[in-house]
């Protein structure tokens, strides 16, 4: 995925996303066994995220099209059927929780203990998303970096 930034509000992926992605699962299924359970996992997140209300879906976008372009190297794939993307050792990183799933009044970004945000004695490992804006972005890229390093 391209690094470019590109508003789509509640209307979902463009269709230029959608084709990427479709190519990339398609590349990853190219690759064989281990590329096929990359695909697979892929279409299952893109798959959840179609499943949500409007608004839960174009934060999972965001946060989908965010995470897989900060930490390539994250294998997205659904954890509890969330949205999640998991390190090499396929053990989750970060995860998104729609507020529709529990029935919530917001989204959830959480990390999971492999992800290495460690800050002293205390620190946060779970963000509650309401709205999607360039300051978002910017603190999820921070985050997803640091609980990649």
């Amino acid at each position: 995925m391209p690094a470019k930034k590109t508003e789509t509000g509640s209307e979902g992926f463009s269709a230029a996303e959608r084709a990427a992605m479709k190519e990339r699962a398609a590349e990853l299924r190219a690759e064989g066994k281990k590329g096929a359970k990359r695909a697979d996992g892929l279409q299952a997140v893109l798959d959840r995220i179609a499943q949500m209300a409007p608004e839960d879906r174009a934060l999972a976008e965001r946060v989908h099209v965010t995470v897989t372009s900060t930490a390539p190297e994250l294998s997205p794939k659904t954890w509890y059927g969330m949205p999640a993307y998991a390190n090499a050792d396929d053990k989750i990183v970060v995860f998104f929780q729609d507020s529709g799933k529990f029935k919530y009044r917001y989204s959830t970004l959480g990390f999971q203990d492999v992800a290495n945000l460690d800050d002293g004695d205390l620190w946060p490992v779970s963000y509650a998303v309401q709205a999607w804006s360039a300051a978002v972005e910017r603190q999820i890229v921070a985050l997803v970096k640091t609980a990649t390093s």
